[in-house]
């Protein structure tokens, strides 16, 4: 991955250090308050120029300066800090189970057994409760009435009723109960954070000095190159104050 500052901060940087050197031309050519220009132009300079350092020294080691490359020295620290932010503030087992029960109670009010009873053979269940008939103590009793042929007309009126049935059952407080006992959102969400801590764990570990620093880099250099700005700016106000003493 590449390391390069976002172009903004580069902007940002250049750009106040180019005014900061264009003070300090500028005072040999203003014929008065030549010391005081001179000095505003040197303090901005240098509170851009120690700024940019500081920022550099975040994510790059500088021989000989001891604290410089704070970010790649202490990368383990960093990912147990990203594993923590992940697991403690997102991922709580609370989190997941609100979620779950959000999801279970939008999935009870969707739900529409129609299609699926529709799909039902009934053809076959009437035909099972015949057979079932048959094979009974009153398969003789049915044979002297004319034998399965007599339930003939029964097929169409058992159809609906079990349909019907199977309606009312699904719509009953038992049957939503025993649902909700089906699915235990407190084991689901203890079974989803051990999946999730395994896989950012396995991810966090797969993660080298270089990778941590560029995460970090790409989410706050940006920003950072406003220090470069407000040191020249400060840096200049600074010089203005001891020039005047």
């Amino acid at each position: 991955m590449s390391t390069e500052q976002p172009s903004s901060a580069i902007n940002k940087s250049l750009l106040t250090n180019l005014i900061a050197i264009g003070i300090i031309v500028a005072s040999f050519f203003v014929p008065q308050y030549a010391d005081n220009v001179k000095a505003i132009g040197v303090f901005a300079l240098s509170g851009a120029i120690t700024n940019w350092i500081a920022i550099h020294m975040l994510f790059e080691r500088v021989p000989f300066l001891y604290g410089s490359g704070v970010i790649p020295a202490h990368f383990e620290e960093f990912k147990r800090g990203i594993q923590d932010l992940i697991m403690r503030q997102f991922f709580t087992q609370e989190n997941i189970e609100r979620f779950l029960q959000r999801e279970e109670d939008s999935v009870q009010k969707l739900f529409n057994v129609e299609p699926l009873l529709d799909r039902l053979d009934y053809d076959k269940l009437f035909q099972s409760l015949v057979e079932a008939i048959s094979e009974s103590s009153f398969g003789s009793m049915l044979a002297m009435v004319g034998g399965v042929e007599a339930l003939a007309p029964l097929k169409e009126p058992f159809c609906k009723k079990i349909r019907h049935t199977l309606v009312e059952m699904t719509e009953s407080e038992a049957f939503i109960d025993a649902i909700h006992e089906g699915i235990d959102a407190q084991q689901i969400s203890g079974d989803l954070i051990n999946d999730i801590e395994e896989i950012v764990e396995k991810r966090l570990d797969e993660l080298t000095p270089d990778m941590v620093k560029n995460i970090i880099q790409r989410m706050i250099k940006e920003h950072l190159g406003w220090l470069v700005v407000w040191g020249g700016v400060f840096g200049g106000l600074i010089g203005l104050g001891f020039s005047l003493i």
